[in-house]
């Protein structure tokens, strides 16, 4: 930690760690600012799947390109990423509240100029403005919990905090589904934007007179690292661009891969950068030896990968229900609700439990995650077209008690060793990776789905039959990336149960 850090911490009891005796008051002010910060979060969270199922309206209504549809939903995650790390450093240094009330109120505007977006081209550039305001307030999100809550605790908070994180994903197109059954093809879509505006006024005013006042006195002057933040923003723009464009249809542009060229160029550049800014006794953008840490170093690669999972299974198997059966989006969604129930409470009891267990109950909710995947795919393959959904809805329970258990602990696990002072950048570190996730496994899957489904189109087989196929094949890329996280959580637990050994020795 340099001295500035200290010179913070020392300033605020809570982030030097310090036992101080808590009221009964003061305890109930710390779980009511977590309430806000959570709700938010869930909020922004929404706005990643539940745009989805519009883009048909988005098409009919506003006429737009499917570049356009696509930017609309991969601009919106792009943007999200790019400020993630920059923000989570600015509010560590200034004031973690301030810049939440400044992406809040940047959120709910761009939310209000979706709604009222009279063409496609400026629907998309307000798009990129909620992206913005996502990355800017959910560092901050991070942080509150880490600088609010200490030991057993913190894990009860990162466990709500993931069950509102699990049901804001597996609810988003439920979400969607019903806005456009209740606003119609036409205005359906904006029902969707107009939706976050009452949350994020309330929010707002909850926010101004509850959140605790952060403000960092002891940093003399702002350190940003401009020349880093914009080797990074290259780097992160290289290396999601060709995976957020990526549909697997035959007109994807190659070139695109070549991108990934300047990614391995400016990373090189970047960690040279940050290298050189440190010693020169500055704060770097990102502290790389926060890798060095290896709760915090494994249990980010565990989420990256477990984030490259979760989305694509659910946008496969909503596609398939849509596509191959021919359900509405709203009862298309509605086959997730017993994921998002079933991790909610698994995620709460996850944070309870984590202190206990440790990694081990990362590694039980992937092995109970997997037989949910697994008979998801049979349920989509074996049963009648018409008890699929159903059957397929309950497979998705079993997986949600799962991923419950995967979520909220492993949040915890990877903050564990983290300080306070560096909380929202630690957090929107693994916030990036789990949007790169996100990224490259919904472009993974999505290239399998529909390039079966271009491949077999010829072959004389049912719908029913073609999607299944295409089904089968988009989710073993899946099946992959929660193996590699299971595998992730194997060794992370195994080399914490030698260190014990050794301490013991």
């Amino acid at each position: 930690m340099t001295t500035a850090d200290e010179t913070a911490a020392s300033a605020d009891p809570a982030l030097s760690g310090a036992h101080t005796t808590e009221t009964e008051a003061e305890h109930s002010a710390k779980w009511r600012a977590f309430w806000v910060c959570v709700v938010v979060a869930a909020i922004t969270i929404l706005d990643l799947s539940k745009v989805n199922v519009a883009l048909p309206s988005i098409e009919d209504a506003l006429g737009a390109t499917s570049t356009q549809l696509q930017l609309i939903v991969s601009g919106y995650v792009l943007t999200f990423g790019l400020v993630l790390v920059p923000a989570g450093r600015l509010g560590d240094q200034r004031s973690r509240k301030k810049l939440f009330l400044v992406g809040l109120t940047l959120f709910t505007l761009a939310s209000v100029a979706c709604a009222l977006a009279p063409n496609a081209t400026l629907l998309l550039v307000f798009r990129l403005l909620q992206g913005v305001a996502a990355g800017i307030q959910m560092p901050q999100v991070i942080g509150l919990i880490q600088q609010l809550f200490r030991g057993p605790e913190r894990g009860r908070a990162f466990g709500l905090f993931g069950a509102m994180i699990g049901v804001a994903t597996a609810f988003g197109p439920t979400l969607g589904g019903l806005m456009i059954a209740i606003g119609g093809a036409d205005d359906g879509w904006r029902y969707i934007f107009w939706m976050n505006v009452p949350l994020g006024i309330i929010a707002l005013i909850l926010a101004w007179r509850i959140l605790p006042a952060t403000s960092k006195a002891g940093y003399e002057r702002l350190s940003l690292d401009p020349v880093g933040i914009a080797i990074f923003g290259v780097t992160v723009l290289a290396l999601m661009w060709p995976f957020l464009f990526t549909t697997g249809a035959p007109t994807d542009d190659p070139n695109r891969w070549w991108l990934l060229v300047l990614f391995v160029l400016s990373a090189a550049a970047f960690v040279a950068w940050e290298r050189r800014y440190a010693a020169g006794g500055r704060a770097p953008l990102v502290p790389l030896q926060l890798f060095r840490i290896s709760s915090f170093r494994n249990g980010t690669l565990l989420a990256t990968v477990y984030f490259a999972a979760m989305p694509a299974m659910f946008l496969m198997t909503t596609l398939y229900l849509q596509l191959g059966l021919g359900l509405e989006p709203v009862f298309a969604g509605m086959v997730t609700i017993g994921f998002a129930l079933t991790s909610a409470v698994s995620s709460w009891r996850g944070g309870i439990l984590v202190e206990r267990y440790g990694r081990s109950l990362v590694v039980v909710g992937l092995a109970i995650l997997l037989v949910g995947l697994g008979l998801l795919m049979a349920a989509a393959i074996l049963t009648p077209p018409e008890l699929t959904p159903y059957v397929m809805a309950a497979a998705l329970i079993v997986g949600g008690a799962g991923g419950g258990l995967v979520v909220s602990p492993n949040q915890t696990l990877t903050l564990h060793d983290i300080s306070p002072v560096e909380g929202g950048l630690a957090g929107s570190v693994g916030q990036l990776g789990q949007r790169i996730g996100t990224a490259i496994g919904t472009a993974v899957a999505l290239s399998l789905f529909y390039s079966t489904l271009y491949n077999e189109r010829n072959n004389g087989e049912s719908t029913v039959e073609l999607y299944h196929h295409a089904y089968g094949t988009g989710m073993l890329a899946t099946t992959l990336f929660f193996s590699i996280a299971m595998l992730i959580g194997v060794v992370d637990l195994g080399a914490r149960k030698r260190r014990a050994r050794a301490l013991k020795v």
